[in-house]
């Protein structure tokens, strides 16, 4: 029985005894949200299986063709590891950011559908929906990435089976196929339409990937190019790929460091613009 004091409402002390509960932790709303989303895309991806390895024809092209042609000719110098292995990681983190720097093209598609409008109305604040699709991009790499893996252990390529290392490399896989996400997702707030996008994402990919050390050491580069390198966030995810897979030399605090404050300078920017498809 529920009594009511003097002087109160029996509205009040309906209010008092039903008082909603508080509310989750910001980090597990957000995960929650970002889980909902990486769930979805493995969802497509399972039933869209063909995608995933007409995607991966690309990036083996360059491990089977040009890998095994300069690894024959020596003409890279690469110091004690063979060229086929220097050029692996650059394969990987090539193959997430083709995947990524895309992924813009399905967000113009839920503008036109109408999924998107849906979206930036929910009280779902648009940081969390921006991260919650550069993740989903990043698992829809990642994915891409493991058939390349294989490839490369098929070829011979020597990696390390420390289950530990490659959970640390798989964490930068994400975090870099997550920062391209939220660059496809802010070039697509400024393109408007599928065509800009892939026409603005056709000319940034194969710059961001030959001005990185992705084909070659950054000592080799001109000094104009390796200046750009510095800035460049695939080049840091090359540099924790090679050091965790290979065990060259590196250093995991910066590489990581790089990564996470370009994801969140990333989703910042895409978070202000992502709203301009809607208008």
């Amino acid at each position: 029985m529920t009594f009511v004091a003097r002087g109160a409402s029996r509205a009040d002390s309906v209010d008092a005894a039903f008082t909603p509960p508080p509310s989750p932790p910001a980090w597990k709303w957000l995960g929650s949200r970002i889980a909902t989303f990486c769930l979805a895309e493995v969802q497509k991806i399972r039933h869209d299986r063909t995608e995933l390895l007409t995607r991966a024809i690309q990036p083996a092209l360059w491990l089977l063709i040009f890998g095994e042609t300069f690894d024959r000719l020596h003409a890279i110098p690469t110091g004690h590891i063979d060229y086929l292995d220097f050029l692996t990681p650059g394969i990987l983190a090539q193959s997430g950011m083709f995947v990524a720097v895309f992924y813009g093209i399905q967000v113009i598609w839920e503008r036109d559908a109408g999924v998107l409008a849906k979206l930036l109305v929910t009280p779902t604040p648009r940081a969390a929906l921006v991260t919650g699709k550069a993740f989903a991009a990043s698992i829809r790499a990642f994915s891409q990435v493991i058939v390349i893996l294989v490839l490369a252990r098929i070829l011979g390529v020597h990696f390390t089976a420390n289950p530990l290392l490659l959970l640390a490399a798989a964490l930068a896989v994400v975090l870099g196929s997550a920062f391209f996400a939220t660059l496809s997702l802010t070039i697509a707030g400024l393109a408007m339409t599928r065509e800009r996008l892939m026409g603005i994402g056709q000319a940034i990919t194969m710059p961001l990937f030959f001005a990185s050390n992705a084909l070659y050491p950054v000592n080799l580069m001109p000094p104009w190019i390796r200046a750009f390198s510095v800035i460049n966030p695939l080049s840091y995810e090359v540099n924790a790929l090679r050091r965790l897979l290979l065990g060259t030399p590196g250093n995991l605090f910066i590489d990581f460091s790089v990564l996470v404050f370009a994801l969140v300078l990333g989703v910042t920017v895409a978070a202000a613009i992502l709203p301009r498809l809607v208008r």
